[in-house]
């Protein structure tokens, strides 16, 4: 749970550069454009969708930028369709990371990431060969203030969930990635209202940086590969030591 926490406050004061850039628009509709395609764009019959059309709304996205998003991904506006294709790399201190990227033309992608590597401490690896390091995992967030923790862990569990673990910000739970929709439904179904709810790559053995050099050269990879046009999600296995986290809160 520490390390959650930990984690969990880099991502959050991250989240708020995002919002100010306007990040979070491009990664709202690459999401918006994929559930369209996988399930069609009518938010009523597709679970993924609507949950990605709240998203959006959460993070005060137009309403224009969603209805093109959703036309994109059912092919109205033509183009090239978007794939989605996850790669791989090591970091500064042989640390893992996993980028899901959603793109429309693979190739530039693959030699953008390679790039952003290369150029920052780090390589591209082969398909499979940090992967391993990872669990697949379904993962929905609720906000804190919905509801107590034992109220959360209740629901889910009984709902099928493997995991919950909760702080100030919000409830993360998990699930097997075969049980993600049905414990959101059930969620749903008791009047708690779903922050996010998505697939989650989570690592198996943590490494903890406690060097400041090599954690800044870490952050700033993630930040590069998170803030890539392209990108949906970058997992990764380091965590920050407490007197990491606090040299670089000053």
């Amino acid at each position: 749970m520490a390390g959650h926490n930990k984690w969990s406050k880099v991502k959050h004061i991250k989240a708020k550069v995002d919002a100010v850039k306007g990040r979070i628009f491009s990664k709202c509709a690459h999401e918006i454009a994929l559930a369209a395609r996988a399930g069609g764009g009518d938010p009523t019959a597709n679970a993924r969708l609507r949950t990605s059309i709240d998203n959006a709304k959460a993070v005060s996205m137009p309403r224009e930028n969603i209805e093109r998003a959703i036309k994109k991904g059912t092919g109205e506006l033509g183009g090239a369709a978007i794939q989605e294709v996850t790669y791989e790399g090591y970091g500064p201190s042989g640390t893992a990371f996993l980028i899901e990227i959603a793109t429309d033309n693979l190739n530039r992608s693959a030699q953008d990431i390679r790039t952003i590597f290369s150029k920052n401490q780090g390589a591209a690896a082969t398909p499979g060969s940090v992967a391993y390091q990872f669990e697949r995992k379904g993962e929905i967030i609720l906000p804190a203030e919905v509801a107590d923790n034992e109220r959360i862990l209740e629901v889910a569990v009984m709902a099928g969930a493997d995991d919950v673990i909760s702080d100030e910000i919000e409830h993360v739970i998990h699930t097997p990635p075969n049980g993600l929709a049905t414990v959101a439904q059930e969620l749903r179904s008791q009047g708690l209202p779903i922050q996010s709810e998505k697939f989650t790559s989570i690592p198996q053995t943590p490494v903890l940086i406690d060097d400041l050099t090599i954690a800044r050269q870490a952050l700033k990879l993630f930040d590069l590969l998170d803030s890539y046009d392209d990108t949906r999600n970058v997992f990764t296995n380091f965590e920050l030591s407490d007197s990491i986290l606090a040299q670089l809160d000053t």
